[in-house]
């Protein structure tokens, strides 16, 4: 049987049981470890001098230059040594992942910080493989699970998966064989993480700025991620629907709103009622419901473009990329279908009788106003998708880590109440960080259908609304706006779970 030089290194460092540790606290097994109490598994835990002086060990094995660092080529020799071969990417990747600083090397922090995250994930895989929950992952159970994610393979595939990891010839393998095997071996793409917290996809508020969703490589391959989209398209569709009058309400009092015109929830929709009756309450829904399809599906061919040119379409971006990638995608959509944007506020404000349907309001808009009115407020909507996009990405990440730190011990699965928690908290920063603008964006597109009104800029309009309201203007229709996220969110979950199971996307 394969032996592997690691092991020794390893059972220094890691604790074979995986159990989770207190902050900062790194478990040592082994016959060396004592005091300090016990641990999950019953084994003494080390002091902190002896366990630091066991990842110094290690870190002292690897750092082949003894620079105080490890960078690539230290990494290379020194898991070359330890009987490790990793390829350069492969290599590349753990820095990556480690690597706080950003200064291309590891210092001993980022190095014991990455080695704690990377066990804390090899856990939740493995977890998630060990199907009769006995401590050991056989061929059977990597079949079943790799069938979970839409891949079909053979029971004699499975075994050579195996035999690359079996050190003792049992043909099974348990957690330090598993842990030893993926040492210093990047795992950013954990599909069981993936599988859960998918956030774009699933919550829909009305505003489709965020960054796209991963999907792992078995979906991709498998054409599961369409099935994603076209669920995650119904279930916007049925959510914005649902909260539709709230929304022209929010539109009403961005545009019309004002300390002489001081608008109210109640007041609002008793003026809508007044003037158009119970249907009205819906105007505009209809064009903000068809544009999802084209917006969704050009946002994500252009997202695995970017992805293409920023990393590999094989791996999960780092935050700042998935921001950029997620950025530009979403630039690159909204300035696809913006007309529909501006249609879409034309619709909600209009009165009674103004227009007969979508096509006759697009017609009098380029008789009267030219090609130029469907692109009222272009700029501020696209400087709104940075902040949105970061600050909803950047919350939920934190989140999701925090949750994965504190609370993930045997499955990376959230349940639906963290999971819908985690959304609504992220998209409502987002929505308040970029606010402002998304306030100047519907004011500039309703501002041409008022026939003689003098043409408006990004900057002339701010220092209006400044002047005129103070800063409290710019947050017009904030209220009606934040009471449709939490039943948007609720809304386009439960859409979005029975579409799955119509579509025959299985959930683990």
């Amino acid at each position: 049987a394969r032996r592997s030089l690691a092991s020794p290194v390893v059972s220094g460092v890691l604790c074979p049981c995986g159990s989770p540790r207190a902050a900062g606290a790194v478990p040592a097994t082994g016959a060396e470890g004592s005091g300090g109490g016990a641990g999950p598994c019953g084994r003494a835990l080390c002091e902190a001098s002896e366990q630091d002086r066991r990842l110094r060990a290690l870190f002292q094995k690897l750092d082949v230059n003894r620079d105080g660092a490890l960078c690539i080529h230290d990494l290379a020799v020194g898991l070359g040594r330890l009987g490790l071969h990793r390829t350069e990417l492969d290599l590349l990747k753990i820095v990556k992942a480690g690597d706080k600083d950003l200064d291309g090397q590891l210092d001993f922090e980022e190095f014991v910080h990455y080695l704690q995250d990377h066990e804390k994930k090899l856990r939740l895989v493995f977890k998630s493989l060990d199907k009769k929950n006995d401590g050991r992952i056989d061929a059977q159970e990597i079949v079943q699970s790799l069938r979970d994610l839409g891949v079909k393979i053979s029971e004699q595939q499975a075994e050579k998966i195996l035999k690359s990891m079996d050190k003792n010839g049992t043909m099974t393998i348990d957690w330090n064989e598993w842990r030893d095997y993926h040492l210093l071996h990047p795992v950013e793409n954990i599909p069981e993480i993936i599988l859960y917290w998918k956030h774009s996809t699933i919550f829909d508020v009305g505003e489709n700025l965020t960054v796209p969703d991963e999907f792992t490589v078995e979906e991709r391959q498998t054409g599961m991620w369409w099935r994603h989209l076209v669920a995650g398209g119904g279930a916007g569709a049925v959510s914005r629907t649902c909260t539709a009058p709230l929304d022209r309400l929010k539109v009403l009092m961005q545009v019309h709103a004002s300390r002489s015109n001081n608008m109210c929830i109640v007041g609002g929709f008793t003026q809508m009622l007044r003037e158009g009756g119970p249907r009205s309450l819906w105007r505009g829904n209809g064009i903000n419901v068809l544009k999802i399809a084209p917006e969704s599906a050009i946002k994500f061919m252009a997202y695995e473009q970017i992805k293409r040119f920023i990393g590999t379409d094989q791996e999960m971006l780092r935050i700042h990329e998935r921001l950029l990638a997620g950025s530009l995608a979403g630039a690159i959509a909204q300035s696809s279908i913006y007309p529909m944007e501006v249609l879409k506020t034309r619709m909600a404000l209009r009165k009674t009788g103004q227009y007969s349907g979508m096509l006759d309001c697009a017609k009098n808009i380029l008789l009267k106003e030219g090609m130029a009115a469907f692109y009222k407020g272009y700029i501020p909507n696209m400087l709104g998708i940075i902040p949105y996009a970061g600050i909803d990405l950047a919350v939920y990440e934190t989140l999701k880590n925090t949750w994965l730190q504190r609370y993930a011990v045997n499955s990376a699965d959230p349940g639906v109440f963290v999971l819908l928690a985690c959304g609504t908290i992220s998209s409502t920063c987002g929505q308040l960080a970029s606010y402002p603008l998304a306030l100047v964006r519907t004011r500039m597109q309703a501002q041409a259908s008022v026939e003689g009104a003098p043409e408006v800029t990004m900057r002339g309009l701010f220092k209006h609304i400044l002047k005129t309201e103070g800063a409290f203007g710019l947050y017009r229709g904030l209220a009606p706006n934040f009471m449709k996220v939490i039943p948007a969110v609720s809304i386009s979950y439960v859409v979005y779970e029975n579409l799955k199971m119509t579509l025959g996307v299985q959930s683990r």
